[in-house]
């Protein structure tokens, strides 16, 4: 099937289908796209705000990585994140938010920049192209968005708090904002010198959130990457850095810490000097 057709049916079926018999919201859709660059088609669940059907408003976008575990526990590996039930109930600004469904046993290659000796992987910069080149623009075309970078987060924990890293600094004129859960840097030590060779807009807001039961490198690769961002000319007020005694590598602590986050990066960047 060509993505023309593809889109056309996400199209449809982002408008008309939701979960049954889930824990998901009602305000959660799914859809199927092509992705070129990696091969596959992959499997979207996108969340709209209550109020989206009813207003012609434009809304920030958040991507998220891991889309199994946001929304649903019929199909979350380890408990969902109730990403979905919090937005629901906040009160603020509210925003779309693509999840992305990893791509199961190639999950480790979509979501590392740089591969690892034993482990493999280092196929996230065509997993990237992918949200750049052909999600966000379906998403930006079919949905009330706001398509500029301070309105485009992306977002994960794990894996997908180092590939959200990575895009956030590889692409900053696509996505302004990042929220670098319990991030993957022991992965490859490339990620350091990645980002100390590229260009960093100081107009890019980073959330970096570790826990102190995650590992012992967990803090120390955080805070390393927190004084690089200082040292490219990120300002402080740019950069958030919450470190939690206690918290563990799961799905429960991503969780209790998504509120936090994303309260602080839907805040306006400060400007650029």
């Amino acid at each position: 099937m060509g993505l023309k057709n593809v889109i056309f049916i996400s199209c449809f079926f982002a408008l008309t289908s939701v979960f049954s018999q889930s824990s998901a919201s009602s305000n959660i859709y799914v859809f199927t796209i092509e992705a070129p660059q990696l091969d596959t088609v992959k499997t979207i669940r996108i969340y709209l705000p209550e109020a989206y059907k009813d207003s012609e408003e434009g809304y920030p976008v958040i991507y998220m990585h891991d889309a199994q575990n946001l929304f649903d526990t019929t199909t979350a590996f380890a408990g969902e994140r109730g990403v979905d039930e919090f937005l629901d109930n906040q009160e603020g600004q509210q925003v779309i938010v693509i999840g992305i469904d990893h791509g199961n046993e190639k999950r480790i290659a979509e979501l590392t920049p740089f591969a690892h000796e034993k482990y493999g992987g280092g196929e996230a910069k065509a997993y990237i192209e992918f949200i750049t080149e052909t999600l966000k623009p379906h998403v930006d075309s079919t949905f009330r968005t706001r398509p500029d970078a301070p309105n485009t987060s992306i977002m994960g924990s794990s894996l997908g708090g180092l590939v959200s890293f990575y895009a956030a600094v590889k692409h900053p004129e696509i996505f302004g904002k990042a929220g670098v859960f319990s991030p993957s840097f022991w992965y490859s030590d490339e990620i350091f010198a990645f980002a100390e060779a590229s260009e960093v807009s100081p107009s890019s807001k980073f959330y970096f959130l570790g826990g102190t039961s995650e590992g012992k490198a967990m803090i120390p690769d955080i805070v390393r990457m927190k004084d690089m961002m200082i040292g490219k000319g990120i300002p402080k007020e740019n950069l958030r850095v919450n470190i939690v005694e206690g918290g563990e590598h799961n799905e429960s602590f991503w969780s209790s810490e998504f509120p936090e986050a994303f309260k602080w990066l839907i805040q306006p960047v400060s400007p650029a000097k």
